[in-house]
Order: C-alpha cells, then structure tokens, then sequence
C-alpha cells in the first residue's frame, strides 16, 4: 500500500510540475510564436495561390512550397528553427490542454470534445513543425507526393476504396467545419477579444474570410480523396496543391483561386493575431 501511495504522490508531483510548465510565461510567449509560424505559411499559400491564378508561380501552393519559401530566403533557416521549435512548444501545449482541461470539465460531452479538438491541433502543429525543423535542417518535402503515396497504400489494402473515402469524408467534415466556424464567428470562443473596435474588427474579418477559405480549400481535398476513390487513380488525391490547381483548371478558376488564395492570406493574418489574443 505504501508503493502505491508512492507511485501516486510521485505521479502527482510530476502532474502539477507539467502543469505549472505549461503555464509558465516563458514557455508560453515561446508556444504563441507558433501562431505567427503558422500565420506566415498559410499567408505565403495565399501568395502562391494568387501567383497561379494569374498564370505564373511553379511552386507548390500548400506548406511544402511555402516552407521552401522562407528556407531559400536569407535568414530563412533561422527562422525556420525558431518557428519549428515554437510550433512544437505549442503541440505540447495543446497536448497538455486537452489533459488539464479535460481533468477541470465536469460534464462528459463537454469533456470529449474539448479533448478531441485540443489533440486535433496538437496533431496539426506537430506536423507543421515536423516539416519546418525537416526544411531547416536542409531536407525538403513533397506534401502531394505524400498524399498520393498513402492513397495508394490504402487503395492497395482490403477495402482500401472505402478507406480513401473514409479519408476524404473527415477531410470534407474538417473543411466543412471551417466553413461554419468562419460564417458563425465561432472562432472568437477561443479569443481573448480585444475592446479596440478596429482590433476587434480585424479579427472579425480576417477570421471569417479566413476560415471560410481554408474550409473551402479543405473540402476541394476532400472532394480529391473521393475522385481518387472513384476512379482508382491515387494521382488523384494530391493535396492541397492538387487541389487548387484543380480548382484553377475550372472554368473561372483563376478567378475562384484568387479568392480562396486572398481569403488563405487572411487566415494568415488571423493566425498572427491570435498569438496576441488567444488565452494560455
């Protein structure tokens, strides 16, 4: 009984100690930078979204071009560590969210979703920082070349039609999501709002624009993922670069392609805004 005791108080000791880390000003003001990290990439996809609808830009509009963006700039491997290192602190913020913030909800509905959402961008910020400290480093990545590959590992398994559609179907939920949180301003529930009314309406727009763009750029993938499916062709579902360029390839592409690329860059900006205004 004595052990166990142990084992409990030292469990707790090391839960408070992770605890008073992540609340730590420090390791917070370091967490906020992976916003700004993030706002610059979803900015520089905007960018390149922008160049191909006006017919130029053969970079890959999705993060593996907008990270090969800042590394051949000067200083860009500075600053990618630094991002990569913040976007990581942050993943583990968000880690240690969704268990502090779950062990303090009370009701379990409440409690599941906070969980889900929280590991959910956990989840997407260690992906992005995986892939700013791989171009930093010096190493590259093809996020297309990816999405084709595990299309085709799928496709190669038993039900693997299914599966791509399984894939493409929480893919179109996410976007789907995004497009509502953008039209119903559900993004300002994780805001500190400011009193400031152009602050205030800065936030408003770009965040409406914001995720409503992002969200339609998502369902495109999704919709890709569901194509590829169809059609057995794992080619098909190349990420979001495939996807605008699909979206460009349309008639009055170019025209829908600026749109969602300059409501990207205000995601962007939003991101960057965030840093400031999000409660940690």
């Amino acid at each position: 009984m004595a052990s166990l005791q142990g084992a409990k108080d030292g469990a707790g000791h090391v839960e408070d100690t992770a605890e008073k880390v992540a609340e730590h000003p420090v390791f917070e003001n370091i967490a906020r930078g992976g916003f700004v990290m993030s706002g610059l990439v979803h900015v520089l996809i905007g960018v390149i979204a922008l160049r191909l609808a006006l017919g130029g830009s053969g970079q890959e509009a999705d993060q593996g071009g907008a990270l090969q963006a800042v590394a051949s700039a000067p200083g860009g491997s500075i600053l990618l560590w630094g991002g990569g290192v913040a976007m990581a602190m942050l993943t583990i913020w968000y880690v240690a969210e969704a268990w502090f913030g779950a062990k303090w909800t009370r009701q379990g509905s409440e409690k599941a979703k906070h969980v889900v959402k929280s590991l959910g961008k956990a989840v997407v910020y260690a992906a992005l920082a995986v892939t700013a400290l791989r171009f930093a480093a010096g190493g590259s990545s093809d996020s297309g070349e990816q999405t084709s590959q595990l299309t085709a590992g799928l496709m190669g398994s038993p039900g693997g039609r299914v599966l791509v559609v399984a894939v493409g179907l929480v893919v179109l939920v996410i976007g789907g999501y995004h497009v509502y949180t953008g039209a119903s301003r559900g993004f300002e529930d994780d805001l500190r709002l400011p009193r400031g009314e152009t602050m205030g309406t800065a936030i408003a727009v770009t965040g409406v624009v914001g995720y409503i763009a992002k969200g339609i750029a998502l369902i495109i993938v999704g919709l890709m993922f569901g194509w590829a499916a169809l059609t057995a062709d794992p080619e098909k579902a190349s990420g979001l670069d495939g996807a605008l360029k699909t979206l460009a390839s349309l008639p009055a592409g170019s025209v829908l392609l600026g749109v969602v690329g300059a409501g990207v860059i205000l995601y962007g900006v939003y991101a960057v805004l965030r840093s400031r205004y999000a409660p940690m």
